[in-house]
């Protein structure tokens, strides 16, 4: 057999919640640590003096009695293992391990044992069930009645409030009362905390951020006293888990920061921390209500009676001594600014910093944070909501809980990866940002994933741009062609005829090579034309149908009174970050609702544009309408010069018929007149139609006579 023996998923119960963590038997002690609150158990193996192996809730379990009178209770092991635990305490701690079998009855009455720091009720020398005595937070006797109240545990799902107890009157000649020998005997162990004696020594008026206010601390043995102007705490040593001192960022000041579990309860609200503000100015002399040689004895050097010195190097001082647990404070991080080890940043739409520390993060100071490396799954640097100056740090735990640290400088990037790299937590996006950290550009996790607005918004550009297109289409062929002017085909045309008269005189290869040269020239002359400057933007129509909302902002006009109201006094640009990180929380199912809804609405949108241009709408403004008659006019030009021969012979049975010649005579005199009242004619239409009644003012006003024409005008 090993030197030691490990197990997983073993169970602590703490005030009725079932804490997970690793047990490990070896030949010098007991160890568990728990893997949520990090807090670790360790007993000798000399102080071990009974060891129980019994049948649980889950599955089985162990309970061991140390000689100082402590109690450690750890379940979850499997049948097959008793074998071996049993021969591990007979070779190493020459302990039994003795199987125990619980009552199952179901009988309320029975006898009471008060064994240690528990209280047992035991049928027929069989357990029922048994109470830690710790867990009292009360203790209340009636006639007959004794009442036992329990502190409350936020994390289990089910609480027992209270039990009582019906104690029988005794013999009249033992002169002692039972119900309060019982009572008595609860108190003698249980949590309720009496400020009994002078106190240690007194803090007045300190700042504390959280709960937020100023406190006079009172120091006993035993507890620390809050007394404030509203509310008092009593905060026994033994819920303290940690201590940290905490220099801020401008190095003037000092948080002094006390986990708590339990957490201190004001109303439904819970503060599992406890967090003083200090200046670093601020100065004190303490005297400490003992003798020296008690101070001596009971702190073994760590406190002296009379201490001088900063007021926060007096109280860490002091809560160090007091609950004799190590203060941590920051590591070997520093941050971009000189001097600062730690971040700025945002949690939860409050400003605060994030310091790394040796063995995780804290966050302080709303809502305080501690994040161990330990309980830490993975972390993901992530471009920020809504500017590219900043970063988010994202930090997801085993449990499954995200932790968004956002508005993060941009320049504390490359140390706070650096420290993330050296402590070998998983990064998401590692490949990615090393790729990307020259440019000190930083991406969301969701960058390798489909975006569904950016596709979206190419859609939408796409059918602009096709409706767009088939509305201009003649205008663009139109303006091709302007009279007058040397255009681009021309130019080509020139240039094709220049090179291939040189090149007639040359041999093949110069001919081939000719060929090959206008073809080039024609594109570029058709990338001139690409980048020719834009027209005039056209003026919207406000008859045309509105363009469809994305999902997010379908969501937000929804959710913005919400926002307004779960936040009072927000700004417009807070409203904003909140959305989006709101937006970020949504699950997957939800937003597939809202992208329905948006779907619906484009194809509404779809629909409702394609019956505005059935109708004629979107293709009749004012720009269009002006480029168009130019162009309207120019083509009729055209037309007339080319086909108005054929037109002059169908309409051979006219009195008022003149010949070709005749018209050719009198054009310097009638053509300047008849293309005035074409003009007038054709402002009056539309000039993107040309129908029949159209051509028939043409052809008479061709075939009306000179002195006609004159008396029109």
């Amino acid at each position: 057999m090993g030197d030691t023996l490990e197990f997983n998923e073993i169970y602590h119960e703490s005030k009725g919640s079932w804490n997970d963590g690793r047990l490990r038997f070896s030949k010098q002690n007991v160890v568990y640590k728990s893997s949520k609150t990090g807090k670790v158990d360790n007993i000798p193996a000399a102080e071990l003096s009974v060891a129980t192996w019994r049948r649980v809730c889950l599955g089985h379990g162990i309970k061991l009695a140390t000689s100082n009178g402590h109690v450690y209770k750890y379940d979850g092991f499997r049948d097959t293992d008793y074998e071996r635990i049993s021969e591990f305490f007979k070779a190493n701690y020459k302990v039994e391990l003795t199987e125990k079998d619980m009552c199952v009855k179901g009988w309320n009455w029975g006898t009471a044992k008060f064994s240690g720091p528990l209280l047992s009720f035991d049928v027929n020398d069989s357990s029922v069930f048994e109470i830690p005595l710790a867990s009292v937070s009360q203790c209340a006797t009636g006639k007959n009645e004794v009442t036992l109240e329990f502190h409350q545990n936020d994390d289990a799902e089910v609480s027992l409030m209270e039990v009582r107890f019906y104690v029988p009157p005794g013999p009249a000649d033992e002169g002692t009362d039972p119900v309060e020998a019982f009572a008595q005997n609860v108190r003698s162990k249980a949590d309720v905390i009496q400020a009994t004696g002078d106190a240690v020594c007194v803090f007045k008026e300190l700042q504390c951020l959280t709960p937020r206010g100023r406190y006079d601390i009172l120091i006993y043995p035993a507890f620390l006293h809050l007394h404030g102007k509203t509310f008092d705490y009593k905060i026994p040593y033994t819920t303290v888990l940690r201590l940290f001192l905490l220099p801020s960022k401008d190095q003037r000041q000092m948080f002094f920061v006390i986990s708590l579990d339990p957490p201190i309860k004001q109303g439904q609200t819970r503060y599992h921390f406890l967090i003083l503000h200090f200046s670093k100015e601020e100065e004190l002399k303490l005297t400490l209500n003992m003798s020296e040689e008690e101070v001596e004895k009971r702190y073994e050097g760590k406190l002296s009676k009379n201490m001088s010195g900063s007021l926060y190097e007096m109280v860490s001082r002091v809560m160090k001594a007091l609950v004799n647990r190590k203060i941590t404070v920051p590591g070997n991080f520093q941050g971009n600014t000189p001097g600062a080890q730690c971040i700025t940043c945002s949690y939860k739409a409050q400003s605060g910093l994030l310091y790394p520390l040796e063995r995780g993060f804290i966050y302080v100071h709303k809502p305080p944070v501690h994040l161990r490396f330990e309980e830490i799954s993975s972390v993901n640097f992530a471009r920020g909501t809504t500017t590219t100056r900043s970063f988010d740090f994202e930090v997801e735990t085993k449990q499954g809980n995200q932790f968004t640290f956002s508005s993060i400088e941009r320049e504390e990037y490359g140390k706070l990866f650096d420290f993330v790299n050296a402590k070998k937590l998983h990064i998401k996006n590692r490949g990615f940002k090393e790729k990307k950290a020259k440019n000190n550009e930083y991406s969301d996790s969701d960058d390798d994933q489909h975006d569904a607005y950016l596709e979206r918004m190419k859609a939408e550009g796409k059918i602009r741009e096709e409706g767009d297109g088939s509305n201009d289409s003649d205008e663009e062929t139109d303006e091709s062609f302007n009279p007058g002017e040397e255009s681009d085909v021309a130019e080509e045309y020139d240039s094709n005829a220049s090179e291939s008269d040189s090149g007639s005189a040359g041999d093949g290869s110069d001919d081939e090579g000719k060929k090959k040269k206008p073809a080039k020239k024609a594109k570029v002359v058709k990338e001139k034309k690409e980048r020719k400057p834009r027209r005039e933007k056209k003026q919207k129509d406000t008859n045309a149908p509105k363009r469809p909302m994305s999902s997010y902002m379908l969501w937000l006009n929804a959710s913005r009174e919400r926002i307004k109201s779960e936040n009072p006094g927000i700004s417009i640009t807070e409203i904003s970050k909140k959305a989006g990180e709101m937006w970020k929380q949504i699950g997957k199912e939800d937003k597939e609702e809202w992208d329905g809804k948006a779907e619906e609405a484009k194809k509404t949108y779809e629909k409702a544009m394609k019956e505005y241009r059935e109708s004629g709408g979107g293709s009749s403004t004012p720009a269009k309408k002006e480029s168009k008659k130019k162009a309207g006019g120019k083509k009729e030009d055209k037309k007339r010069k080319s086909g108005g021969g054929e037109k002059e012979k169908e309409q051979g049975g006219n009195d008022s018929f003149k010949s070709r010649e005749f018209i050719s005579s009198e054009e310097s005199s009638s053509d300047g007149e008849r293309k005035k009242a074409k003009k007038a004619k054709k402002a009056k239409g539309k000039p993107q139609s040309r129908g029949k009644e159209s051509e028939e003012e043409e052809e008479e006003a061709m075939t009306t006579p000179p002195s006609s024409a004159e008396d029109s005008d």
